[in-house]
């Protein structure tokens, strides 16, 4: 089943493709910077961003489409919503040990990804594909 991509829908993905796609830039640029400033791994940062630009390329793609398969926006928020948990998963186990900086780096990021998988879902159930 395909949904139309609705104007709030489009909007939502295309503010995550923006906002993705600078953390990406700033995470692959700017890791050298970065990790010591942060005191996070430069090849977490630098590999952190590198994932993330098929992600954008995605949400680029789908934003232009007038409808796409519904299965295709539960992936988008899916994938924002286990990037989300893995980045507290990697705070939680003690993986790095990031500085005060560090922690709320990634923590704001994760809450701002949080953030764009509820309006995508809020955006999906408007399109009436999940009951609410």
């Amino acid at each position: 089943m395909s949904v139309a991509v609705t104007p709030f829908l489009r909007n939502a993905l295309y503010v995550d493709a923006l906002a993705t796609g600078a953390t990406a830039l700033l995470a692959i640029v700017g890791a050298p910077l970065l990790a010591p400033f942060l005191d996070l791994p430069e090849a977490l940062l630098l590999w952190a961003g590198l994932v993330l630009v098929p992600f954008v390329a995605m949400l680029v793609v789908v934003a232009r489409r007038a409808a796409v398969p519904k299965l295709v926006l539960f992936d988008i928020v899916a994938l924002n919503a286990l990037w989300v948990i893995g980045s507290f998963a990697l705070l939680a186990t003690g993986a790095v040990s990031p500085n005060a900086l560090g922690v709320a780096f990634v923590a704001a990021q994760a809450l701002v990804v949080a953030v764009f998988a509820e309006l995508q879902f809020v955006a999906i159930r408007r399109a009436g594909v999940v009951a609410a």
